[in-house]
């Protein structure tokens, strides 16, 4: 069954009704697709309606979506021949971020991302996409391995931050993050980072310090939740729909900031709606974005994706 959000129980009550009719057909043979007809048009006309308006915090739910095209959907949609690599050789594996090698478009690819699951056996064995150290390790280490063999790098992130235990501080997570982005940072050849869902601090910028941040339409970046900036600044979390207006971070506030470089649009109702379309979506933009780095060389690169992010908040003085 369809998920529906909080907002969304308008639409589910019309579909709900398209539903009953259609079991009233398929039971008693009466022919109902007229009645269908004005429900399904009503239906996509609220839907449209809907969708045009989110709040900031809507969109945040919208990018948790439990039935939203997760970080292996998009590799088993966009990548051929794909190869899974594990370890960050000093540690162990961390399942919260996936990495390989494999072929996007026919060209070979280094592919990142992080995974939340899909089902509740999934997301325990991925960490709800919450890593460790050895995690932004194995990030790293895919990242310099690409860089030897000259393999443009794709990342996809979906993650509420890196994951807070006392036992990843005690392996070093803020060294590992900092690592992590110094090596994007570094890295010799394109990098095109796309944010799918959840982009959290530091967690998410380890994997998207990028030649080209790509946004789902509505997906969120932050350094911080809604939830955590409430608990922080007003110690409510039932303030968090105010926390999402204020933290600037849907991908039209951060499009206007130039903190990302292209919004993907998605289809009506969000990506879970129509994950084929979306990853049809994805694909193009990555493409088109990829197809002018690749002439450009290391140096060229290194230098561009740097003047890039210390660009990022820097006002001019009168």
């Amino acid at each position: 069954m369809r998920h529906f959000l909080e907002f969304e129980k308008p639409i589910a009550e019309l579909e709900g009704k398209i539903e009953e009719l259609r079991r009233t057909t398929d039971a008693g043979g009466i022919d109902v697709a007229d009645e269908v007809g004005k429900l399904r048009d009503k239906a996509q006309s609220l839907l449209r309606t809907t969708y045009a308006k989110l709040t900031p915090w809507q969109k945040t739910l919208v990018a948790r979506h439990p039935d939203r095209p997760k970080c292996l959907d998009y590799i088993r949609g966009l990548i051929s021949e794909w190869t899974p690599l594990a370890g960050d050789r000093a540690f162990g594996d961390d399942a919260a971020i996936v990495a390989g090698l494999g072929r996007f478009q026919g060209r070979s690819v280094a592919v990142l991302g992080t995974e939340k699951g899909n089902d509740t056996e999934s997301r325990v064995k991925h960490n709800f996409g919450m890593a460790k150290p050895e995690g932004y390790r194995k990030a790293r280490r895919i990242m310099e391995l690409a860089g030897r063999f000259g393999l443009p790098i794709l990342s996809f992130v979906d993650t509420a931050g890196a994951f807070p235990g006392i036992e990843a501080e005690a392996r070093g997570q803020a060294e590992a993050i900092a690592r992590s982005i110094e090596a994007g940072l570094d890295a010799p050849v394109p990098f095109i980072a796309t944010i799918i869902g959840e982009g959290g601090s530091g967690g998410a910028i380890a994997l998207a310090s990028a030649d080209r941040v790509l946004m789902l339409e509505h997906a969120v970046y932050s350094v911080i939740s809604p939830e955590g900036c409430a608990s922080i600044l007003w110690r409510d979390q039932a303030m968090a729909g105010t926390a999402a207006e204020a933290l600037k971070l849907t991908a039209e506030d951060l499009k206007r900031l130039a903190l990302i470089d292209a919004v993907i649009p998605e289809p009506m109702g969000g990506a879970h709606r129509d994950p084929e379309a979306m990853l049809a979506a994805v694909a193009k933009q990555i493409a088109d974005c990829l197809e002018p780095l690749l002439p450009l060389d290391p140096t060229t690169l290194r230098n561009r994706r740097r003047d890039k992010f210390l660009e990022m908040g820097r006002h001019a003085v009168a």
